[in-house]
C-alpha cells in the first residue's frame, strides 16, 4: 500500500501524508458483523479517568473479527478486502461454503476469491491457519494463540510477522516481531503470512487535529504543572527534576523500574528476552 504526501499548502498540510487505500475493494462493512463500540473517554465503572489521553474521536462501530480460526476444513473464499477503523491493519471478509460470513486479518498479498482453510492438514500458503506444530521451520507466521483455543493473541498489527525457529518437545520456537524468542505450545494455531498493510507506520500525521480525529488528547509536562499536580512541577522558571528519578504523576519511578512478576510462570518459556 502507497503513501501520498500533500504539497505544503497550509501549515497543516506540510509534511503530512496519508495511505492510498489501493487494496481496499469496498467502504462498505458487512453489517451482521458489525457491533456497537461507546467511547469512555478512558474512564472506568466510577468514572474515574483510570487512562489519560483518551476522549473524543470520530465515531466508530466495531468489527467482529474471528481471532480463532475455527472453521476447520471448510473452505471459505475472500470477498471483500476492508479498512478497519478499530486496528492499523486491514481485514478480510471470508464467505464459507456453509453460508457463514467472518472477518480475518488481512495478510500481506491476499486476493479476493482466493480460497483460504483452517485445520491440521491444509497447505502452507498465505491466509491458511494451523497448529504451530504443523508449521515448517523458517515460515513466517501472524496472529498466533498463546493458550489454545483462545484465538490468536501475538503479532496482529500492520506489518507484524513472526518466524518458527524450531520444535522442543512438545513446544514451538517462535521469534516474535520485538526479537524475543519464545516457547508456545505446538497446538496453538497461527495464521501463514505476515500482516498487511505494513506503510501504516510510514504516515505522517501531520497536525495535531488529527490526532483528535483518532481519539487521542494532549499531553501536557509535568514539569509545567503545579507542585500538587505533580512531583516535577513547581519553582521559579525552568527546573530540573530534583528527585532520584523521573517520576509519574503518582510519585512511582518512570524510568527503568522493572514492573514484570518474577513469579509469572510464563517467564520461563521465554528464552531470549527482546531487550537481550
Amino acid at each position: 500500500m502507497a503513501i501520498k504526501k500533500y504539497n505544503p499548502t497550509t501549515n497543516g498540510r506540510r509534511n503530512m501524508s496519508v495511505l492510498v487505500y489501493d487494496e481496499i475493494t469496498t467502504s462498505t462493512p458487512e453489517k451482521s458483523l458489525l457491533a456497537p463500540l461507546k467511547k469512555k473517554g478512558g474512564r472506568n465503572n466510577t468514572g474515574k479517568i483510570t487512562v489519560r489521553h483518551q476522549g473524543g474521536g470520530n465515531k466508530q462501530k466495531y468489527r467482529i473479527i474471528d481471532f480463532k480460526r475455527d472453521k476447520f476444513n471448510i473452505p471459505g473464499k475472500v470477498a471483500t478486502v476492508e479498512y478497519d477503523p478499530n486496528r492499523s491493519a486491514n481485514i478480510a471478509l471470508i464467505n464459507y461454503a456453509d453460508g457463514e460470513k467472518r472477518y480475518i486479518i488481512a495478510p500481506k498479498g491476499i486476493q479476493v476469491g482466493q480460497t483460504i482453510l483452517s485445520g491440521e492438514s491444509v497447505d502452507i500458503r498465505v491466509g491458511n491457519a494451523l497448529p504451530l506444530a504443523k508449521i515448517p521451520e523458517g515460515t513466517t507466521i501472524h496472529n498466533i494463540e498463546l493458550h489454545p483455543g483462545h484465538g490468536g493473541q501475538l503479532v496482529r498489527s500492520a506489518g507484524a510477522s513472526a518466524q518458527i525457529l524450531g520444535r522442543e518437545d512438545k513446544y514451538v520456537l517462535v521469534r516474535l516481531t520485538s526479537g524475543e524468542v519464545r516457547k508456545i505450545l505446538g497446538v496453538c494455531y497461527a495464521t501463514i503470512g505476515e500482516v498487511g498493510n505494513a506503510d501504516y507506520m510510514n504516515v505522517n500525521i501531520g497536525k495535531a487535529g488529527r490526532t483528535r480525529y483518532l481519539g487521542v488528547r494532549p499531553t501536557v509536562r509535568g514539569s509545567v504543572m503545579n507542585p500538587n499536580d505533580h512531583p516535577h512541577g513547581g519553582g521559579e522558571g525552568r527546573a530540573p527534576v530534583g528527585r532520584k528519578a523521573p517520576l509519574t504523576p503518582w510519585g512511582k519511578i518512570a524510568l527503568g523500574l522493572k514492573t514484570r512478576n518474577k513469579k509469572k510462570k510464563s517467564s520461563d518459556l521465554i528464552v531470549r528476552r527482546r531487550n537481550g
